[in-house]
């Protein structure tokens, strides 16, 4: 495929991303240190998901495909090639997607919080322990994508509005804040796992189901880094993660795997009341 056809899927990918859903980033975007008992953090902003390196070229090589063959994927366990793509597509979903969230302090140096970023959501408990200006927090969450939200533009017979994902997050992060949390900084690892579906599905109402059915399982581990700036009960947040995800799975008859390194930049306006 071109350098132009790629510039343009990936500029598509992002303008849509945010209306159907295209990425699956979903960001912490929260300081080391909880949220008193009764206090509430409401976040909005963007997320992105940038496959790099291996795993973009696995999904550039299926559309370059999909544009040369309209029969794609064709007969079950007949193009690794192209099932690596549909793994990419559905586990890392690469894109834009908007983050909007709440986190409320339940006491005990306890917090709980909910994300949703345009394709899934994240529910999740944490404990930190801390002092005035540096804490370290350690947390579980709950992953789950929903339906009917495909990407655009599409692989052919990879049906992402059927995809189903649920799974579970890992954070550990340590933190610093300034006097008055002017200045939050924080830093730390991330891990989790998914699996990742698509239902048969059928091209009429009511006739046989097709192969292109997906079974993956879908493990990521690496680092992430956020800063925290503003006055009162405002704050603007910026974070990046950076994980190593593998993804291994049957698409249409054909098991094969993929891994590489996605990179995924944040920023969100956070209001404490």
């Amino acid at each position: 495929m071109s350098a132009g056809g790629g510039v343009t899927r990936a500029l598509a990918c992002s303008v849509l991303g945010v209306i159907t859903g295209c990425g699956g980033a979903s960001p912490l975007l929260h300081p080391a240190h909880v949220l008193p008992a009764g206090e509430v953090r409401a976040t909005s902003g963007v997320s992105a998901q940038a496959a790099v390196g291996q795993l973009a070229g696995d999904l550039d090589r299926a559309y370059d495909l999909a544009s040369r063959d309209p029969s794609l994927p064709g007969a079950p366990g007949s193009n690794a090639d192209y099932a690596k793509g549909a793994l990419v597509a559905a586990a890392v979903a690469p894109g834009l997607a908007p983050v909007v969230g709440a986190r409320v302090g339940v006491g005990g140096a306890f917090e709980g919080g909910v994300t949703y970023t345009g394709r899934g959501a994240r529910l999740d408990l944490r404990r930190a322990f801390q002092r005035k200006a540096v804490a370290v927090s350690v947390g579980a969450g709950l992953n789950a994508a929903f339906l009917g939200r495909p990407a655009n533009p599409a692989l052919p017979g990879v049906a992402l509005g059927s995809a189903r994902a649920y799974g579970i997050d890992v954070p550990l992060i340590a933190g610093w804040r300034s006097e008055a949390s002017l200045y939050q900084a924080w830093a730390g690892l991330r891990g989790g796992y998914n699996r990742v579906t698509i239902a048969p599905v059928s091209s009429e109402p009511g006739g046989a189901a097709t192969s292109n059915e997906m079974a993956a399982d879908h493990l990521y581990f690496g680092a992430l880094a956020g800063v925290a700036i503003g006055l009162g009960h405002v704050h603007v947040g910026l974070e990046l993660d950076a994980t190593w995800q593998v993804v291994t799975g049957t698409f249409n008859g054909t098991s094969t795997a993929v891994s590489g390194l996605v990179i995924a930049p944040a920023s969100a306006i956070m209001w404490d009341f």
